[in-house]
């Protein structure tokens, strides 16, 4: 089952720039103001409002002031869940993010989602190694393919391991920015949906790469819908195909990423999917991820 109808999101408590992360997130911008976490909150409390009016069944949990997380709002890095029973626990570069695993959220996890197997990854941290859930892979979840570029956000090594013990094939790639950085996650410049495919193919430098995860994507019955880096920019690649509770697909984005693409992108997703699109100015600006990052799929 590639999409799901169930979500988890986190309500930021005290949302911030975050030094850590911005090592590596070229997206994130210090912004000089007072409100920036009440204006996030808004965002926040919108987007869900907007979600529950689609029918989709939405989890929030409320962020604990303490300790302090600035992108507990991002719950999709840490852990994923699987519609075979697993909870993956991830491990985090920025070790205040490592935080973000608290104990009244796992306990939910626990309680509420009863997953029978969990595997937890956070020993790579003592090591230096990272894989950061959702934003580091794209699930190909029908075919247990996970698409991922490199990064020090990404280990290898780590991919490995969820491989094996998830059975997937990773399909691993060189990805770039408009100024030659790497991309620090995958989901921003990806997303593969039940029929679509989003991807930034012009990100993919190498163009043995390129052909090869154009192949893969299109061997697997995905319609390609290809951004560019500029899009991307504007979190283009950072969506996330969901369904309401009778069914009926969504594609996520922010408004500024809908607002970036061209009529024929759009008529395409609009083909296969309902465009729920809110107004994430602030968490984008200060935070560096968008609409997919918020999101925790639940599968179970």
């Amino acid at each position: 089952m590639q999409t799901t109808s169930k979500i988890l999101m986190i309500r930021p408590a005290r949302f911030a720039f975050n030094e850590e992360t911005a090592q590596n997130n070229f997206f994130q911008q210090k912004v000089d103001s007072n409100s920036v976490a009440e204006k996030a909150r808004e965002e926040f409390d919108a987007f869900v409002q907007l979600l529950r009016g689609k029918d989709v069944d939405v989890m929030v949990v409320q962020d604990t002031p303490e300790p302090w997380t600035p992108d507990a709002l991002f719950p999709n890095n840490w852990f994923s869940s699987h519609i075979t029973g697993e909870l993956v626990l991830y491990p985090l570069f920025a070790e205040n993010r490592r935080k973000e695993r608290k104990p009244e959220v796992l306990e939910l996890l626990r309680r509420k989602i009863n997953h029978r197997k969990l595997i937890d990854l956070t020993h790579w941290e003592e090591e230096g190694e990272f894989l950061e859930g959702t934003g580091s892979m794209i699930f190909d979840r029908d075919r247990q393919i996970a698409y991922c570029c490199r990064s020090p956000r990404t280990s290898e090594k780590v991919l490995a391991e969820f491989c094996a013990r998830m059975n997937y094939d990773s399909v691993i790639f060189d990805a770039l920015d408009k100024e030659g950085k790497p991309i620090y996650h995958t989901n921003v410049m990806m997303e593969v949906g039940s029929q679509v495919a989003v991807i930034c193919l012009e990100s993919i430098r190498d163009r043995n790469d390129r052909q090869r995860v154009s192949s893969r994507l299109t061997a697997s019955g995905k319609i390609i819908v290809e951004i560019t880096l500029e899009q991307v920019t504007r979190f283009a690649g950072n969506m996330l195909e969901i369904k309401s509770r009778n069914g009926t697909p969504i594609m996520v984005m922010s408004s500024s990423a809908r607002n970036s693409l061209t009529p024929a992108q759009e008529s395409t997703l609009s083909t296969f999917n309902k465009i729920v699109s809110p107004d994430l100015h602030t968490i984008e600006t200060v935070g560096g991820g968008s609409a997919r990052c918020m999101l925790a799929e639940i599968f179970y």
